[in-house]
């Protein structure tokens, strides 16, 4: 069983940056696929962002201002967040599963383990 800890949520002004980490316990490496979501009280989990193996994948509000990456040796995937915009205030949650095709999914009932959430505030 894999356990996810996010770190890295805050306060931001519209127009800057933030970035959050997942460090997976266990061994979170290249086979398993790795999401970011995002959900504001009241609303669905949203889609974010995904890596697994050589794909990724993003959400279209995010596209261009959102990077995800990962370090295996490390047991750890990134979101950098640049651009913030105040649309993008949300709990942030990532999320794994143990995938050994070259899928990348995005939908989170395809995710089997996830964090514990990190808040992101994007406000003047």
């Amino acid at each position: 069983q894999a356990q996810l800890v996010e770190s890295g949520g805050g306060l931001v002004e519209p127009g800057g940056s933030l970035g959050l980490s997942c460090v997976g316990s266990g061994d979170i490496g290249s086979n398993y696929a790795m999401g970011w979501f995002r959900q504001v009280s009241g609303k669905e989990r949203e889609f974010v962002a995904a890596i697994h193996k050589s794909g990724t994948r993003y959400a279209d509000s995010v596209k261009g201002r959102f990077t995800v990456s990962r370090d295996n040796a490390k047991n750890t995937v990134y979101l950098q967040m640049d651009s913030l915009k105040p649309e993008d205030t949300a709990g942030y949650y990532c999320a794994a599963r143990l995938l050994y095709s070259d899928y990348v999914p995005t939908n989170a009932r395809q995710y089997d383990y996830w964090g514990q959430g990190a808040q992101v505030t994007v406000s003047a």
